[in-house]
């Protein structure tokens, strides 16, 4: 089955040719004459928004849950021979960053707003959203799309794969489907709804009804699905461009892939996690990645040196990364069948790709020991207590049947090399520094570069438009829109020199915070680690919260133009730098409606007082 697929894998390739923008779409006034009778009068209709021939296709692709030094594009040790084609004939963003949780990456990323501008301070699931502006999990219509933009600029608009942006009430086939894909600018949507879904048997849409999967794996679904818009648009319409938003649910959990890909990996992990880091940090030396000065940082405290671990335990973690690997070595592939279908058809050459690898860092869901089958927040058993249950259930890890399928801790931070944190922790680069590629050699003349500007996921929306040169509209179909909050990045696709546009940016999630200002970065992670809570058999929103005042959180400070990944903390140094950037904390959380600042602890809180059942895999 996979034997033909692999030689297409391997027929990447771009060309050159010239480019033709596409016009913003004006609002058409009416230019007929209306008499008491037909004979006096004159009939007129609006022209239809043709973009000129030769305007590009424009595809979107987000990873789920990829650590910065996961994929061999950026010095990881896991194979991803489709993203190493594409950045060799494209450019590298190494300063690229996401919001550190799935849902707030998302909505900011298809509004080019920030999360909380979008009310998506935390989810659209129940438990997760809360009844304040910046948190109800609801993207009011005056922050439109990409989508809806593009529709509106003579795109035919598509979307695969994960959208996690409705709320829960309105997920059902009753709707209401304004906050559907299709009601946010997609014409045609095949995926899911909310954050997670089992790769075999998805919790599956088309369009506006759910459907039954057919038992294949989402991956192959979707990348199916995305081909059959695309082969049908281009019959109706050859001329006319699209844009596709290809967001599979990999590498989330579970982790869950067929044999074919993770065999392909015994044996390969049985160094372990800290090799494996030292091994990525001077691959990322060796490519460029990184900057000639950096240094590793100390394994994290929650680590076990892989030296000191038994024989069984071992066995079992590597097993674990074994199934992750895999799992990513896949979902590139997957990225390769979309891409030789446009290659084979003649449209790679007129079509922009940007590749957000991962929409956080890589989780740390899987706590210490991994998970198969149990909840990610349930409460933990014992060490040998989860030891042992994994190792009775080690054949399940990556199929069908393992239900929860996520890595231990160290395998995070390893795939999250350089950096020290990961998934969720807002405040951390590992949280929130996630890897960009983008692709266009027919309108980018740099190839295989790399660019060091920093960026954030609500720039995609404004580079997408200057590149197109589309206007941002000022009202989207009678609805006027608030502005844009993102920076185009199309300044540095040409001067690798450029000084970066982006200076200022917020991060929170569930408390943990961060503030960037000119590559200075203000920083408190506020909670203790989730999992530590776990292992402890701390009980949520009932006494927990009390002993984590916002009040008495530490703040670090660090200078990421000499230290990009955080190991030097400069807030006794410069006591009066830590105070701006805390002050333009506060200013952004005023303008952008993060307060009030809400934690886990009042999300389990609020879950025990509302009796609504815990979101378990964000």
């Amino acid at each position: 089955m996979y034997t033909k697929r692999l030689i297409q894998w391997a027929l990447l390739a771009g060309s050159s040719l010239a480019f033709i923008p596409v016009k913003a779409q004006q609002t058409q006034t009416y230019q007929g004459t209306v008499g008491k009778t037909l004979s006096d009068s004159k009939e007129w209709w609006p022209d239809p928004v043709k973009p000129p021939a030769g305007a590009p296709n424009v595809i979107w692709i987000i990873l789920d849950d990829v650590g910065f030094g996961a994929t061999s594009t950026f010095g990881g040790l896991i194979h991803t021979p489709t993203f190493d084609s594409l950045a060799a004939n494209g450019l590298r963003y190494t300063n690229f960053h996401t919001a550190g949780i799935c849902a707030p990456t998302r909505s900011a990323l298809l509004t080019g707003r920030n999360h909380h501008s979008v009310h998506e301070g935390g989810f659209s699931h129940t438990v997760l959203s809360a009844g304040f502006p910046g948190w109800d999990g609801r993207i009011p219509s005056t922050k439109g799309t990409i989508a809806e933009i593009l529709r509106d600029n003579g795109y035919n608009t598509f979307a695969v794969g994960k959208y996690g942006l409705t709320p829960d009430e309105d997920a059902t086939d009753a709707g209401p489907f304004d906050r559907w894909p299709s009601g946010k600018g997609f014409e045609h949507f095949f995926g899911f709804l909310g954050s997670q879904t089992d790769q075999y048997q998805p919790d599956l849409v088309e369009d506006n009804a759910h459907v039954t999967p057919d038992g294949r794996h989402l991956n192959d679904q979707i990348t199916d699905k995305a081909i059959g818009y695309i082969r049908r648009q281009k019959k109706a319409a050859p001329n006319k461009p699209f844009f596709l938003y290809y967001s599979p649910g990999a590498t989330h959990a579970p982790h869950q892939v067929d044999k074919y890909w993770s065999d392909a990996y015994k044996g390969q992990f049985d160094e372990g996690w800290d090799v494996f880091r030292q091994k990525v940090f001077e691959n990322q030396k060796r490519k460029g990645i990184l900057p000639a000065s950096a240094q590793l940082p100390e394994r994290n405290p929650n680590v076990a040196a892989w030296n000191t671990l038994t024989p069984d335990e071992k066995k079992l973690y590597a097993r674990f990364m074994e199934i992750y690997a895999g799992y990513l070595t896949y979902t590139d592939f997957e990225v390769g069948r979309l891409v030789n279908f446009l290659k084979e058809s003649g449209q790679l050459d007129n079509t922009l790709i940007f590749i957000v690898i991962g929409d956080n860092g890589a989780s740390k869901e899987g706590t210490f020991h991994g998970v198969i089958n149990k909840e990610v927040f349930s409460k933990a058993p014992s060490d040998e207590q989860a030891i042992k249950d994994n190792l009775d259930k080690i054949g399940e890890i990556g199929t069908p049947d393992g239900k929860q399928t996520n890595y231990p801790l160290g395998w995070a931070q390893a795939a999250n090399t350089p950096f020290k944190y990961w998934k969720q922790d807002a405040n951390a680069e590992g949280g929130t520094r996630n890897p960009l590629i983008v692709y266009y050699p027919k309108g980018i003349a740099a190839k295989g570069e790399i660019r060091t500007q920093y960026g954030h996921v609500i720039d995609l929306l404004p580079t997408t438009l200057e590149f197109l040169n589309i206007k941002t509209p000022s009202s989207i179909r009678g609805i006027a829109q608030d502005s844009i909050q993102g920076t185009s990045l199309v300044y540095s696709f040409s001067d690798a020199k450029a000084v970066s546009r982006h200076t200022e940016q917020y991060y929170y999630i569930f408390g943990a915070r961060s503030i960037y200002k000119d590559g200075w970065k203000a920083e408190t992670l506020h909670h203790p680690d989730i999992i530590d809570l776990l292992r402890s058999g701390v009980t949520f929103g009932k006494d927990s919260a009390s002993q984590h005042s916002f009040d008495s959180d530490v703040w670090e400070l660090y200078n990421l133009n000499d230290d990009f990944n955080e190991r030097i903390d400069l807030a006794k140094k410069y006591p009066e730098k830590l105070a701006a950037l805390k002050a333009l904390f506060d200013e952004n959380a005023t303008k952008y409606n993060i307060y009030p600042l809400i934690d886990w602890d009042d999300v389990f809180h609020r879950r025990i007082h509302r009796n609504a059942p815990i979101v378990a895999h964000p």
